[in-house]
C-alpha cells in the first residue's frame, strides 16, 4: 500500500462536485485524510470564477494508470468533457500528485507532480495536511516548501465546508487528519 495524494478543484457548482468527488473517493478507498477547502482566484483563465480546491491522501495498491483512469472517468461522470483547454472552467478537477515515493514517468504519468512546488492552491492544503512528508523527488517536508514558497500574485484562502454532514473545513482552523464520513 502507498499514500496517494491528490488534488481536487472545481468552478463549476464546486461545494456539490467536490462533495460528490470526495464520496466517490470514500466509496472506492476507504478513509480520506482531507485537508481545508481554499477558495483561490483563476489563475490565467478567462472565465473569472474562483475555483474551491483541496488535497486528499489515502492508501491504496492501485498502479498510478488505475489511479489515473479512475480519477479522469469520475471527472467525466461529473460532466468533464475529454480535451477541454487547460483554462477553461472545470466541474471537477482530480490531479494524481504522488504515488509514495515514485518519482519519474511511470505508466506516462509525471510523479510527483509538478504543479506542487508552483501552485500556492496545492502545496498550502498539502502542507496543512502533510507537513512531515517529505516530497519524493527533492525530499524536503512539505511545510519547509511552503514556508520558502513565494506566493506572488497567487491569492487563495481557506473557507467553510461541509461533507458528509460533518465540518471539513473551517476558515479560520487547521484541517482534521482522518475523515471517513
Amino acid at each position: 500500500m502507498s499514500l496517494v495524494t491528490v488534488s481536487l478543484g472545481s468552478n463549476v457548482n464546486p461545494v456539490r462536485h467536490i462533495r460528490s468527488c470526495l464520496d466517490a473517493l470514500f466509496d472506492t478507498f476507504g478513509p480520506l485524510q482531507v485537508s481545508r477547502v481554499f477558495e483561490s482566484e483563476p489563475v490565467g483563465f478567462s472565465d473569472k470564477h474562483n475555483f474551491y480546491n483541496l488535497v486528499v491522501a489515502f492508501e491504496s495498491d492501485w498502479s498510478p494508470r488505475q489511479l489515473q483512469a479512475w480519477a479522469k472517468s469520475v471527472e467525466i461522470l461529473h460532466g468533464r468533457k475529454p480535451g477541454m483547454t487547460k483554462y477553461s472552467a472545470k466541474v471537477l478537477d482530480i490531479d494524481l500528485l504522488t504515488v509514495g515515493s515514485l518519482c519519474g514517468v511511470v505508466n506516462g504519468i509525471s510523479l510527483p507532480r509538478d504543479e506542487i512546488t508552483y501552485n500556492a492552491f496545492v502545496l498550502q492544503p498539502l502542507a496543512e495536511l502533510l507537513p512531515d512528508e517529505r516530497h519524493p523527488a527533492c525530499d524536503t517536508p512539505y511545510a519547509a516548501l511552503w514556508h520558502n514558497f513565494t506566493l506572488g500574485s497567487q491569492r487563495l484562502w481557506p473557507i467553510d465546508f461541509t461533507w458528509g454532514g460533518a465540518w471539513i473545513s473551517h476558515a479560520d482552523t487547521m484541517p482534521q487528519k482522518a475523515l471517513g464520513r
